[in-house]
């Protein structure tokens, strides 16, 4: 009986032995049975970590222009706003975007077409009188060389006349000697007088001229046109002490900036790099620009271009940046200039070479 109990131990003993295996007969049991099957890869030591870097920078239209309040000539210092396109409406080129109060430039322009008017006509009359003048000085020297013919004449009588006739023959053809010889040397200086007077009122009638032209052309200013097709982004100004928007009733002086006019199927973003980035910065370098206004607005970019030189630091700074301008592949009607962005690019999307030297320079960095 005890002989039978220890057998039937002993091999419940050996059941429990054979379904436990020891681990590494169990992965060789396993791999022969499977000979195709390959063991599980450890992690590869040498990716590249997923490491987004940001930019700051700002929006710019590739293609964009400043209008100014213009430029009238003359007195004239403040004008009168009376016309301007709402901000943001979009306008073809040579379309009128604002106008101003052309009255003082319309009252100028009459004052001076008057005078012209009466110029002109003092410039006939002046040139009719020295007609007349030039008519009256040639009838006087005819008529004094006729006195002195007539006076040399009765002169010649002399020997057939008394003393006291004789002597006043002789007084009166030296009168009319003195009388041609006055008339030679005045009647030149009168006419280059009458000339000169003439002069004048033509220089006159001229200058009204102009100032009637320049009142015109100053109308023609007053009446501001689009330079290019674009959208329309009014400017600020301070007025009164405060920053504001032009708006219609305002009185604004020369060569204020009005508004801008931009083409928004272009943009770029001018974006302000570390110089530790600059490694990352070639050719063909995609990135992600994401507009802050405007939280769901991600946009493509390239890079274009980037600053030679990095900008000193800043007070408290010692970093040094640069300009990098990417250029957006796509476009939005929400976009504006001056808008602030963000433009990410992903670490793993660099080269390796690019990816080692940015790690060593902001190793030294830091």
């Amino acid at each position: 009986m005890r002989h039978a109990l220890a057998v039937l131990c002993a091999a419940a003993l050996a059941s429990c032995s054979g379904s436990n295996p020891a681990p590494g007969s169990a992965r060789a049991n396993l791999l022969a049975a499977a000979p195709n099957a390959t063991p599980e890869t450890p992690a590869r030591e040498d990716a590249a970590p997923s490491r987004p870097i940001r930019w700051s920078g700002t929006l710019e239209a590739v293609r964009s222009t400043r209008v100014f309040v213009p430029q009238v000539t003359g007195p004239t210092f403040r004008m009168t706003l009376t016309r301007l396109v709402p901000n943001g409406a979009t306008v073809a080129r040579d379309d009128i975007i604002a106008e101003f109060d052309p009255i003082e430039q319309i009252d100028q322009a009459r004052e001076s077409s008057a005078r012209f008017q009466d110029l002109a006509n003092q410039v006939l009359q002046r040139q009719a009188d020295n007609a007349a003048n030039v008519e009256k000085r040639r009838s006087e020297r005819a008529q004094a060389e006729a006195d002195l013919a007539k006076a040399r004449l009765e002169e010649s009588k002399a020997p057939v006349l008394g003393v006291i006739d004789a002597k006043q023959n002789a007084i009166r053809a030296a009168k009319a000697v003195a009388r041609v010889e006055s008339l030679k040397q005045t009647h030149p200086e009168e006419e280059r007088a009458d000339q000169a007077a003439l002069r004048i009122l033509e220089l006159q009638r001229d200058r009204q001229k102009a100032a009637h032209d320049r009142a015109l052309a100053n109308i023609e200013k007053l009446r501001v046109r689009a330079p290019l097709a674009g959208i329309v982004a009014h400017s600020t100004f301070f007025n009164n002490g405060s920053l504001v928007r032009p708006q219609e009733g305002d009185q604004m002086t020369r060569n204020n900036t009005l508004l801008n006019i931009f083409d928004p199927a272009e943009m770029l973003v001018r974006a302000s790099v570390a110089e530790p980035d600059g490694a990352l910065l070639h050719p063909g370098l995609e990135v992600t620009v994401y507009v802050d206004a405007y939280p769901d607005m991600a946009l493509p970019a390239r890079f274009v271009t980037a600053s030679p030189v990095a900008a000193s630091p800043g007070i408290g700074r010692g970093l040094k940046t640069f300009m990098a301008v990417f250029r957006l592949g796509g476009s939005d009607p929400r976009l504006m200039p001056d808008l602030s962005a963000a433009v990410v690019f992903d670490t793993r999307n660099a080269p390796a070479t690019a990816r080692s030297g940015l790690s060593a320079s902001r190793g030294a960095v830091q």
